[in-house]
């Protein structure tokens, strides 16, 4: 290749190749293996008919995600293969437009704090109203509850929003809280009759009994006291996608460098000169004398 290399002098094309081939790999298996927990699990969501909204399936997430990462990885594995530009640089803008879009989405979600909030409690309430015949959102929401002692999204009263809880339906549940949002002590045996008839009491009565405050605020407080965690799961998210956008376009330049030094470089890279087993294989590298 030329003397004269944009960016980078340092980095050769064999090493940023193997290092994008090996980035694009791993993500791409990452991204198959999440798409097939995320199938597996609507397959059982749809077997027992749990969770009809969207937004708070993990498995629609799951396949969601599991198929972005996929289709992505996958084109960069093959631009990376096959020197191919088109694809690299869709490869390049796919994963700047994905880190843009979970930037902006950061800092409106923190800019629109209480906006955030309301969708939370929106969706968490669609959630509630089908609490016990929804093993999913159930698992989660006792799960959180427990975790962070609270109960319901906003406060306890919102599941008066769940048929059973609702103060005007008959039997024990009525106008209670599930057993998750109770006080309870270590090695205590469980009551799960303890949030009998809480809902439309005041809750200066409920502070030994049942967790009052809510889970989107509880889930709030928890990870602004817990920041450093917090920043620490943002930069293992974030950093991986921009040495990603920094290889492809470092790569990209070249495969572009090797473009204008050889001319017509498809061509070039099977028919002419010596090449190494590896570049036969791929039919992908340069030529070099």
């Amino acid at each position: 290749m030329s003397d004269s290399v944009r960016y980078c002098a340092r980095c050769s094309y064999l090493l940023l190749k193997f290092i994008l081939v090996a980035y694009a790999t791993v993500f791409w298996l990452i991204g198959g293996f999440l798409l097939a927990i995320g199938i597996y699990a609507e397959v059982e969501r749809q077997r027992y008919k749990t969770l009809d909204g969207v937004f708070l399936a993990p498995a629609v997430i799951l396949i969601v995600l599991g198929i972005v990462m996929f289709i992505v990885s996958f084109i960069g594995v093959l631009a990376s293969l096959r020197d191919n530009l088109t694809l690299l640089k869709v490869f390049l803008y796919t994963l700047a437009i994905c880190l843009i879009l979970e930037l902006l989405g950061g800092i409106l979600a923190l800019v629109f704090r209480n906006r955030t909030v309301e969708l939370l409690n929106k969706n968490v309430r669609k959630g509630m109203v089908n609490y016990y015949d929804d093993l999913d959102f159930k698992n989660i929401m006792d799960f959180v509850q427990r975790k962070f002692k609270c109960c319901g999204g906003a406060d306890y009263t919102e599941w008066a929003v769940n048929m059973y809880h609702n103060c005007t339906a008959p039997g024990p549940l009525a106008c209670g809280v599930p057993y998750t949002c109770c006080v309870t002590q270590p090695n205590e045996v469980t009551n799960t009759l303890c949030g009998y008839k809480v809902i439309d009491k005041n809750r200066l009565q409920l502070t030994d009994t049942i967790y009052i405050r809510g889970c989107t605020d509880a889930i709030f407080i928890w990870l602004m006291d817990n920041y450093k965690i917090m920043a620490g799961l943002l930069l293992g998210i974030l950093v991986p996608q921009f040495f990603g956008v920094l290889v492809a376009w470092l790569y990209i330049t070249r495969v572009e460098d090797a473009i204008e030094q050889y001319g017509n470089y498809q061509d070039s890279l099977i028919t002419t000169k010596k090449q190494g087993r590896m570049a036969k294989c791929c039919k992908c590298m340069p030529l070099f004398d």
